[in-house]
């Protein structure tokens, strides 16, 4: 039986849970996540846990954050006058931005806090600092 390795094509079907159980995606009711494995086109420590796995073969692993989406990282929080924000963008705490950088590149934010006078803008993944728990099945390795 064919055992995923680096640069095969991996199609799986996955739930993916924080600690609390709670889904945070899933491909139930969809066709399964297809990706090249070891190319990084899925988090790290899930590439990983793929390898060596067969068609129909299933698990269950836990990712730590620094092999899913990093730990969190405070310094990616911004403090920006409420000013700088267009008055066409209806600001609401956890609405997704997207910031420039000065080299022109799009960077997605998050709204963290609304005060008065300030916004706090979060670049963090919103998975950053967490722990991850998949269940997953391997539908097929090309």
């Amino acid at each position: 039986m064919t055992q995923a390795k680096a640069g095969d094509t991996v199609r799986i079907h996955y739930t993916g849970t924080l600690q609390d159980e709670s889904v945070f995606d899933s491909s139930e009711g969809r066709d399964p996540l297809e990706f090249q494995l070891g190319a990084g086109q899925i988090i790290p420590g899930l590439d990983q846990a793929i390898e060596g796995m067969a068609p129909g073969e299933k698990k269950t692993v836990t990712i730590p954050a620094a092999e899913a989406y990093g730990d969190y990282q405070e310094e990616a929080r911004q403090t920006i006058p409420r000013e700088q924000i267009p008055a066409e963008i209806e600001l609401e705490e956890g609405v997704m931005l997207q910031m420039q950088t000065p080299d022109g590149s799009a960077v997605p934010v998050q709204v963290a806090e609304i005060a008065e006078e300030t916004v706090i803008l979060d670049a963090n993944h919103p998975l950053a600092g967490k722990d991850l728990k998949f269940e997953v099945e391997v539908v097929s390795v090309d």
